[in-house]
C-alpha cells in the first residue's frame, strides 16, 4: 500500500514540478479534503484573513498530494499571476467606476427617478429594479451601504413596511452579486473554468430576472409579516443635501451604466453570428467586447459623463480613482489565492480524480457544481471564497463541455455561493445593525432570501441547460 503523504518529495523536488507524477487517487482526495478543511478552520475557527488561509491550504494541499514545497510554491504562485492577470485588471477598473457612480450622484439620480414616478403597488417591484442597477456595477457591500440609507428614506417616505421596501432591493443586489460579472465571484470562475465571458453575462441576466421577481417583490409581503420592525430612526438629515447636489442627468447616467453590458453582449452576439469572420465589423466589435476594453471604456466615458455630470474637477476625479482601489486590497488577494488553489488542484491532478468520479455518477454537473459551492459558502461565510474554490474543484469537468454548459456551470457555482448566509457572514451583521434586527429577525428575513436566491438561481440554471 502507498503511505499516505510521500515524504521525500517534502525535500527534494520532483524532476517536472509543479506538476507531479500522478499519486494514488486515495492520497489525492485525502489531500484535497484535509486543504479545504483547514481553509474552512482557518477562516471560521481561527478568524483568520481568508487569503492567509486559502494560501496555507493550497499548500497544505499539494505537498499532502506528493508534491515538493518548492513544487507547490511555484503552482501556487502560478495560478495567483494567471488569475491576477485575467481578472484583477476588471475588478480594479469595477471598482473605480463604482465609486465614481456613487460620488458622482449618479446613484441618487437612478434611484430617485425610478421612486418617483412609482406608484405605491409598484413600489417594491422599482425597488428590485434600483437593486439590480446599482448591483450590477458595484460590489456588494459598496452597493448595500450605498442603498441601505435609500431603503430607509423611501420607506418612510411611502409609510410601507420596511422589509416591503428593503428585500427587494436586497434580492437585486446580491443576484447580480453571485450570478452576474463584473462581480469578482463570477469574474473569477469564468476564468478557472475559462468561460466564454459574454454567453455568462447574457445567461446570468436571463437568471437573474425571475430569482429577483421571484425573491423580491413576491416574497416581500410574507418577510414583512414575519418581521414586522419599525423604519429605523437613521439619515434624517440626508434627503435635502441628496436633492441639492448637482448630479448627473437619469439618461446619462444609465447609458454610463449599461455601455460594457452591451460592448460584451454585443461580442457575445458577433461570436455566435459569425465566429470565424475576419470582416472589419467583426474585428472591431471583439475588441470593443473584450472585458478589459469594455469596462475602460465604461470608466473613461464615466469621467465625462458622471464626473463632468456632477462639476468635478481633474483633482476631484483622480481623488476618486486613489479612493477606490485601497478597499478592494483584501478582495483582490483573495480572489488571487483562490486562483493558486485551483491551480494546485489541477497541477496535481486532484481536479482529473474528482472529474473521474463525476463523470461516473448519474448526478448532475450542475447540481454538483451548486452543492460543493453551497456547502462551502455555508461552513466560511464567504461567497467569493465559495465561488473560486468551488471552481478550482470542478475545472477538469469543463473539458467535456461546451461553452454553453461551462457558462451555466458559472452560474449554477454563483447560485450556490449565495445560499444560507448566516453568522458567519459579515453581510449577515450589516443587515442586522443597519435594519436594526435581532439574529432571528435577520435569519427569517435576509437568510431566507439568499437560500430562495440560491434555489431560484439553480431552478433558472437547470431550465436553461435544457436548451443549450
Amino acid at each position: 500500500m502507498a503511505p499516505l503523504i510521500a515524504l521525500p518529495a517534502l525535500i527534494a523536488p520532483a524532476a517536472n514540478d509543479p506538476v507531479t507524477p500522478a499519486a494514488p487517487a486515495g492520497q489525492l482526495i485525502t489531500a484535497a479534503v484535509i486543504g479545504i478543511a483547514v481553509i474552512v478552520v482557518l477562516i471560521t475557527w481561527v478568524k483568520l484573513h481568508p487569503f492567509l488561509s486559502l494560501t496555507i491550504g493550497a499548500l497544505l494541499t499539494g505537498v499532502l498530494a506528493g508534491m515538493s514545497v518548492s513544487g507547490a510554491v511555484t503552482s501556487f504562485t502560478n495560478g495567483f499571476g494567471s488569475t491576477m492577470g485575467g481578472v484583477g485588471i476588471l475588478i480594479a477598473l469595477g471598482a473605480i467606476y463604482g465609486k465614481l457612480l456613487a460620488d458622482s450622484g449618479g446613484a441618487d439620480r437612478i434611484v430617485d427617478t425610478l421612486v418617483d414616478r412609482a406608484s405605491a403597488r409598484a413600489l417594491p417591484w422599482i425597488m428590485g429594479l434600483i437593486g439590480a442597477i446599482i448591483g450590477l456595477p458595484m460590489f456588494f457591500e459598496v452597493g448595500l451601504v450605498l442603498l441601505v440609507p435609500v431603503i430607509i428614506l423611501v420607506a418612510r417616505r411611502s409609510g410601507q413596511p420596511l422589509m416591503k421596501i428593503a428585500i427587494p432591493t436586497l434580492a437585486g443586489l446580491s443576484a447580480m452579486h453571485g450570478l452576474v460579472p463584473p462581480h469578482p465571484g463570477p469574474l473569477a470562475a469564468i476564468s478557472a473554468l475559462g468561460a466564454n465571458l459574454g454567453i455568462t453575462l447574457a445567461f446570468g441576466v436571463i437568471v437573474a430576472i425571475p430569482a429577483i421577481i421571484v425573491t423580491g417583490p413576491l416574497f416581500a409581503p410574507l418577510a414583512a409579516r414575519w418581521v414586522d420592525v419599525p423604519v429605523p430612526d437613521l439619515f434624517t438629515a440626508d434627503e435635502a443635501e441628496r436633492s441639492a447636489r448637482r448630479r448627473p442627468t437619469f439618461a446619462a447616467t444609465l447609458t454610463s451604466i449599461l455601455l460594457p453590458v452591451v460592448l460584451m453582449l454585443q461580442k457575445a452576439v458577433a461570436d455566435i453570428v459569425a465566429p470565424d469572420s475576419q470582416a472589419a465589423w467583426k474585428v472591431i466589435i471583439d475588441f470593443l467586447g473584450t472585458p478589459v476594453i469594455a469596462l475602460l471604456l465604461a470608466v473613461l466615458a464615466g469621467f465625462f459623463i458622471l464626473g463632468r455630470g456632477a462639476g468635478f474637477d481633474r483633482t476631484r476625479v483622480n481623488a476618486i480613482v486613489g479612493d477606490s482601489l485601497g478597499p478592494i486590497a483584501g478582495i483582490l488577494l483573495i480572489v488571487g489565492a483562490g486562483g493558486g488553489f485551483k491551480q494546485v488542484l489541477i497541477d496535481t491532478g486532484i481536479g482529473g480524480v474528482i472529474a473521474d468520479a463525476v463523470a461516473g455518477s448519474s448526478v448532475s454537473v450542475l447540481v454538483l457544481a451548486w452543492s460543493v459551492a453551497a456547502l462551502i459558502r455555508v461552513a466560511t461565510g464567504s461567497a467569493t471564497v465559495a465561488t473560486i474554490t468551488a471552481a478550482g474543484i470542478l475545472q477538469p469537468l469543463t473539458t467535456t463541455l461546451d461553452q454553453p454548459m461551462i457558462a451555466l456551470l458559472v452560474l449554477a457555482i454563483g447560485s450556490g455561493s449565495l445560499f444560507l448566509s448566516h453568522v458567519n457572514d459579515a453581510g449577515f451583521w450589516l443587515i442586522k445593525e443597519y435594519f436594526g434586527l435581532s439574529i432571528p429577525q435577520t435569519l427569517k428575513s435576509w437568510t431566507v432570501l439568499e437560500c430562495l436566491i440560491s434555489v431560484t438561481g439553480l431552478a433558472g440554471v437547470l431550465v436553461l441547460g435544457l436548451f443549450v
